[in-house]
């Protein structure tokens, strides 16, 4: 289970990949680049295929990125996952978050697993941006609800 300790670290980490950015301008995705951009984030797209993200270069793989990044924040589908942990562990990545609004998310049990056994950290879903300061009222709400469930990281 992620605890608030996991997620306050991941979010200390001023410079991170964001693997699966959509080429999409409307996409989920892409406000969720957006947000960590406007925040001071070195946030760096990671999508094979795209030149560039929001007037940032966009990286094909992890291992392309320079200068290296030491965590990365998966907005991908679960089998994609699988194979973006082991660039992860490749290109030294020592912090995985997992994104996950509905569903299954980015989150896989085997790519959990994965990084478990590799020294990787994980926050296995969660919304990052439920967690960000001064975050939209919308997130506001689904951290609250989360808590009052019991379902929300301490």
């Amino acid at each position: 289970m992620t605890t608030l300790t996991q997620v306050c670290d991941f979010l200390s980490r001023r410079r991170l990949a964001v693997v699966g950015v959509s080429r999409n301008p409307h996409d989920f995705t892409r406000t969720v680049f957006r947000e960590f951009l406007k925040r001071g984030y070195d946030a760096v797209p990671v999508h094979p295929g795209v030149e560039a993200i929001e007037g940032h270069p966009c990286f094909a793989r992890l291992s392309e990125v320079q200068p290296p990044v030491d965590a990365a924040l998966l907005l991908t589908r679960p089998e994609v996952t699988d194979e973006v942990v082991r660039d992860c562990a490749a290109a030294g990545v020592t912090q995985v978050w997992m994104h996950r609004a509905t569903g299954a998310g980015a989150v896989s049990s085997q790519a959990v697993a994965f990084c478990e056994t590799h020294g990787i950290r994980v926050v296995a879903g969660e919304c990052p941006l439920m967690f960000l300061p001064d975050g939209s009222w919308f997130h506001r709400l689904h951290r609250f609800l989360r808590r009052m469930t019991g379902r929300c990281p301490r």
